[in-house]
């Protein structure tokens, strides 16, 4: 049997799932959901949890919550000194912009625990070719010898 890739869902993905100003991304991320979330192992960290938590509308953040528990996603609650440094190095060589620092605290936390996939609609900060390709070069210079994906769910989803 084949091991299933490891996904991590930034934020972004989980909000998607109520995004009716998006509709399109919208349909994505819940077809992803509803029909190919069994076809890997996903995670979440405490990151997101964080991020989540600071939803400031009190019928959006039960959504947002309720969603982790009814799709069953894991939430990886370890977190060390390393994610957080490796988060500043991305920061420091402008990869991530110093004002999104959870994004660069995702890609870390990827990085550290070897996740094949991040998961995420922010074209601009992470879901794109020009950042993956920047990370994992960083990452290489550092040790960190495995590629990350850092791709929208439309990839994993329809494969495009």
């Amino acid at each position: 049997m084949l091991r299933k890739l490891k996904i991590y869902l930034d934020t972004s993905v989980i909000n998607f799932l109520f995004a009716d100003d998006a509709p399109e991304k919208k349909e994505v991320t819940v077809d992803f959901f509803e029909n190919y979330l069994d076809n890997y192992d996903v995670f979440i960290s405490e990151y997101v949890i964080r991020e989540i938590m600071k939803t400031k509308n009190p019928e959006k953040l039960e959504l947002l919550l309720g969603a982790i528990s009814n799709y069953r996603i894991n939430v990886y609650e370890e977190t060390n000194q390393e994610i957080v440094d490796l988060a500043k190095i991305y920061i420091d060589k402008k990869i991530i912009p110093y004002n999104k620092v959870d994004d660069a605290l995702h890609v870390a936390f990827c990085v550290f625990f070897e996740f094949d996939i991040l998961l995420s609609w922010n074209f601009k900060h992470l879901a794109n070719i020009n950042k993956q390709n920047s990370i994992n070069a960083i990452n290489l210079e550092l040790g960190y010898l495995k590629t990350l994906l850092l791709i929208n769910p439309m990839q994993v989803t329809y494969g495009t």
